[in-house]
């Protein structure tokens, strides 16, 4: 049975075998956020890039993998996955996109085993993952633009949709996560 943590500093990172690193707020804020605990952007490097530990962003977690975010200005991400953070175009479309909403997988990820191929989960943001190369898209969602809702490079994965606010699919997902 596997042990949930909410780490405070980088040493305990160390100690996990998988990270999760949700979002609330900004981006620059979580940014901030990460960089003001000492040595914790440098530990998660080390452990997903070098160390392979599989990590999941959510929100905007999986925003932060992103070189750049364009939210509130201009602010460095963590640069993981190729891609910038824009904002949802105000297209007849509210904002924050909030609700459910359309996943459509456009190729298989082991998060996604016994997920059915068509299905909706839950969605809070203004901002989206462009992804810059196509090979680390999984899914896409349209609300006013289509955007990647799914991101996946080795053992870095992310999704824009909240998985524990998204039935049976998204505790499948988090339940795939574990099994990596």
């Amino acid at each position: 049975r596997s042990e949930i943590k909410i780490v405070k500093d980088s040493f305990e990172i160390n100690s996990a075998t998988h990270i999760i690193l949700p979002g609330q707020g900004s981006f620059s804020a979580c940014m901030d956020g990460l960089k003001s605990m000492p040595g914790m952007v440098g530990e998660l490097s080390e452990s997903v890039l070098i160390k392979k530990k599989p990590f999941l962003g959510i929100c905007i977690g999986m925003q932060l993998l992103a070189n750049i975010g364009y939210e509130n200005g201009t602010h460095a991400g963590l640069g993981w996955i190729e891609g910038e953070i824009k904002k949802l175009p105000k297209q007849n479309i509210k904002l924050p996109h909030m609700g459910w909403n359309e996943v459509k997988i456009k190729t298989n990820n082991n998060l996604l085993l016994e997920v059915e191929r068509k299905v909706d989960y839950y969605f809070v943001h203004s901002y989206y993952f462009c992804c810059k190369s196509k090979n680390n898209e999984v899914a896409t969602t349209k609300y006013g633009v289509s955007f990647s809702s799914m991101i996946s490079k080795d053992n870095i994965h992310g999704v824009q949709f909240h998985p524990e606010k998204s039935s049976y699919q998204g505790l499948r997902l988090l339940k795939n996560f574990i099994n990596l």
